[in-house]
């Protein structure tokens, strides 16, 4: 199987949506001959014209404003949106408009849009432009929230987010661009609202998302190497809705938890886990969840104290290690859920 980047697995996955489907038009800025913020739409503006990749201008109300009205209309756009930071500015587009408008027209009308972001940190872009806002979004009934991991991921769920007939919110994340995997060259789907065990274990079960899902697996080997710990690693992929069953039967089998995420701590994906574990499997945990998450701190623009304030697959072997009982001194960011 060939390798190929996470930028060109997203990349091949508009083209070919937009070869085969000519209701699939792409908007946002600099999109056309620069590429977009990210180089992924490079070559498809010399491929498919001026009328389905549109440069627009620097106003994200205008660009999912826009997206929203031609997805009512018949088109299936993809809007991008430079960073999840500037999804601020459009907010009401997207919660109040995009995201409650079939439900409000009583499922006369279908929103097949695609918003595509990145967000995370890594790159020392500071405060304003390396944050996690996906736990934001999920909160919003009416959004599909996807999160890729790996280039196989990247291609295969865009490719189903596009021919989704809801609203769409898929995030990148900025470190991993250049990131190569494999791909199939023959056509394939990854489904929509279904986790991935990227790895098997029977001790421990690790629940990430995005790139926290790679530092997961760094993790593990190390753990296994180490103390002949198997820990077991779910992928998320989608956020909302969450593949609830495949955390469930992890947790079933393992007994213990540990979330993993790059978002803030406070009120963020790992607390979500954490809470529908503890209603629904609390008498299969063997020891409290443990959380790890980015300090509940403006992410610094100082590459060295940016690595202060987000996870890394230190602080995630050190919570495994104590909820596995062992004593280890454990980062301000990681502690104990309530279970009770």
């Amino acid at each position: 199987m060939r390798e190929i980047t996470y930028r060109q697995a997203i990349t091949e996955a508009m083209d070919e949506e937009m070869a085969r489907d000519e209701r699939v038009i792409l908007m946002g800025e600099d999109v056309g001959l620069f590429g977009g913020a990210m180089a992924c739409s490079k070559g498809l503006y010399e491929k498919y014209g001026p009328e389905r990749v549109i440069d627009t201008p620097l106003a994200e109300t205008a660009i999912i404003g826009g997206a929203l009205g031609c997805a009512l209309t018949g088109m299936r756009p993809i809007a991008e949106i430079m960073f999840i930071d500037f999804t601020g500015i459009c907010f009401d587009q997207i919660v109040n408009q995009a995201a409650k408008v079939r439900y409000m027209l009583g499922g006369q009308v279908e929103v097949p849009m695609v918003i595509r972001t990145q967000g995370g940190a890594g790159r020392s872009y500071a405060a304003q432009h390396s944050q996690s806002w996906e736990s934001l979004f999920a909160h919003f009934p009416g959004l599909k929230i996807v999160m890729p991991a790996t280039p196989y991921d990247a291609k295969g769920l865009l490719k189903s987010a596009i021919r989704e007939n809801n609203p769409v919110m898929y995030i990148e994340h900025k470190a991993l661009y250049n990131n190569k995997g494999n791909v199939p060259d023959e056509e394939y789907l990854v489904p929509i609202g279904k986790a991935d065990i990227k790895r098997e274990g029977e001790d421990v079960t690790v629940v990430a998302h995005s790139r926290t899902a790679l530092m997961a697996l760094e993790a593990a080997e190390r753990l296994e190497v180490e103390s002949g710990i198997d820990v077991e690693v779910i992928d998320l992929r989608t956020i909302s809705p969450m593949d609830e069953e495949t955390i469930y039967e992890s947790v079933r089998k393992t007994g213990r938890l540990v979330c993993f995420e790059e978002g803030h701590r406070n009120v963020g994906i790992a607390s979500e886990v954490s809470a529908r574990v503890t209603e629904n499997c609390f008498d299969y945990l063997d020891a409290p969840i443990m959380r790890v998450a980015a300090k509940d701190v403006p992410i610094p623009c100082a590459t060295e104290l940016e690595r202060e304030v987000i996870p890394n697959p230190d602080w995630l072997v050190t919570a495994v290690r104590k909820v596995l009982g062992e004593r280890e001194k454990v980062p301000a960011a990681v502690g104990y859920t309530s279970c009770v």
